[in-house]
């Protein structure tokens, strides 16, 4: 199956699951993770019609995308992996969205770089909703609290919470948790589900879903 075909499907998918859960059609977004890709890999999804794309790691970013996003002026681009705050002010440069806003440190840092490059970048906050010890984000009973730290502190608008469940472990919990800290947090976004899960995150509210294998392959 070619990529055009593999990205269809997705879309299909997700709008199949927007239908099932009695959804808006539109209302999720479909985030095509493109990590470890080059850009002439990626350059058929842009030609498909995806605008949206998600990468892990800063600096690989910044080898492909300054070019694609040159290409396309239309292109929204999302840091979905770890951010150190030395990498801050680059990703502040580059990405439109940082999904992974999981401490105080990194918050501050990120805060300093929107004020001196003028630049408002869009923000989640990541949480472990697993309590995994080898996994970043904020533990989900402090969620509230940074919320309102990032806000009130710094002046950051959270537009949402991101997580990514435990390998081995149902899904539906934890996204049903996320769900239920966006409401108390009073932030609109919901930034779950991956290749394996997507269609569960819509069911429990997602608005957007991270899909990367399902549509590049396998890595």
């Amino acid at each position: 199956m070619e990529l055009q075909e593999r990205l269809n499907d997705v879309r299909l998918r997700i709008a199949a699951g927007e239908r099932q859960a009695d959804r808006l059609a539109g209302s999720v977004q479909l985030v095509a993770v493109s990590k470890t890709f080059e850009a002439e890999a990626i350059r058929p999804a842009i030609d498909a019609g995806q605008r949206v794309f998600g990468e892990n790691r800063v600096q690989e970013s910044q080898g492909k995308w300054p070019a694609l996003k040159a290409e396309r002026s239309d292109i929204v681009l999302h840091l979905i992996g770890p951010l150190q705050s030395n990498k801050a002010a680059d990703a502040v440069a580059l990405f439109d969205v940082i999904e992974t806003v999981d401490r105080e440190k990194i918050a501050r840092a990120l805060a300093e770089e929107m004020k001196r490059q003028a630049k408002t970048t869009r923000l989640y906050v990541q949480v472990n909703t697993g309590l995994e010890p080898q996994k970043a984000g904020i533990a989900p009973d402090d969620t509230p609290a940074f919320v309102t730290f990032c806000g009130e502190e710094l002046g950051l608008s959270i537009e949402g919470l991101m997580c990514i469940p435990p390998a081995e472990e149902n899904p539906g919990p934890h996204f049903a948790l996320l769900a239920k800290l966006a409401f108390k947090c009073g932030v609109e976004k919901l930034s779950m589900g991956m290749s394996g899960d997507y269609e569960t995150a819509i069911a429990f509210g997602a608005t957007s879903v991270r899909v990367g294998s399902a549509i590049f392959g396998a890595r």
